[in-house]
Formats: C-alpha cells, sequence, structure tokens
C-alpha cells in the first residue's frame, strides 16, 4: 500500500466543501481541516504508485477551489501501537 500526505491550499470560501469532495475520492481515506500554512491535509492510499497521479492530478487537484496541493510519500509507518508491539518483542532492546 502507497500512502501520501496531500496539503492543499483552498479558496477560503470552499474549504468545507472541498473537504466534502475530496473525502468522497477512490483512494483518499481521510481530509483534514487544519491550522498552519495549508487548509487541509488528505491521506491518500493506493495499492500502486502509478494510481496516485489518478487520484492527486487528476481528481483532488481538480476539485473547484484547490489552489494548489503538495504532496509527500510515506516511506514508512510509526503508531503507538507498532512501537508497543516492537518493545514486546523485545526488539528494542
Amino acid at each position: 500500500m502507497i500512502t501520501a500526505i496531500v496539503l492543499i491550499d483552498v479558496e477560503a470560501s470552499r474549504i468545507p466543501e472541498v473537504a466534502q469532495e475530496a473525502a468522497e475520492i477512490d483512494g483518499v481515506s481521510e481530509v483534514y481541516s487544519v491550522t498552519g500554512d495549508v487548509d487541509l491535509i488528505a491521506l491518500v492510499r493506493v495499492p500502486e504508485h502509478q494510481e496516485l497521479a489518478g487520484v492527486i492530478a487528476d481528481r483532488l487537484s481538480k476539485v473547484e477551489g484547490v489552489v494548489r496541493t503538495q504532496t509527500y510519500l510515506a516511506f514508512q509507518s510509526y503508531s503507538r501501537h507498532d512501537l508497543e508491539a516492537a518493545f514486546a518483542l523485545g526488539l528494542g532492546d
């Protein structure tokens, strides 16, 4: 599974609508409204690398009100659950 974190700049008047439309795109697992330099952050999860262009460039970036996207690909996933499991197996010793 390929995971991409997409930072999305949006026209201020369209933030809720863009968030909702983005969340309905196949491959977009979550959309967050956030504080800071961007308006929304979307998590995109697809099985194949070549599917990213279809989700991000062909669909997400073309939602009315999207001004700009920046995409970051995840190499490794870490969570509290993963770390606790690793230490329970003695991998942290």
